[in-house]
């Protein structure tokens, strides 16, 4: 049903959805994903594309991984030097900087 997704058909974002999605996940899939971090960058690269496939924008992108990166900050324990790395830049960040921060990840996973 279209109330689940974050994605609406008229394009529209709808990022209150991020956490309620992210906690869908299953816990082997999400230690998978997370384990490593080629596999995380392989991932969000997917997620992406399927975002654009949606109609997003660089703009909407970003927003979504803000929305992402403060779960991934606020509940998830890293499992690799990366993730440790970038959840520590999260957390120091301003809003400003984590909104750079990022569209510089959407960059990255592209």
């Amino acid at each position: 049903m279209e109330k689940d997704h974050m994605i609406h058909k008229d394009g529209e974002v709808d990022t209150s959805k991020v956490d309620e999605t992210l906690e869908r996940m299953d816990t082997q899939q999400a230690d998978e994903i997370l384990g490593d971090f080629n596999e995380f960058r392989t991932y969000l690269s997917k997620r992406i594309k399927l975002g654009k496939t949606a109609g997003l924008n660089e703009e909407q992108l970003a927003k979504t991984a803000e929305k992402v990166a403060d779960y991934l900050a606020e509940k998830v324990t890293p499992r690799n030097k990366e993730e440790q790395l970038l959840q520590e830049l999260w957390k120091v960040g301003t809003k400003e900087e984590q909104h750079a921060l990022a569209h510089m990840l959407v960059k990255l996973a592209e």
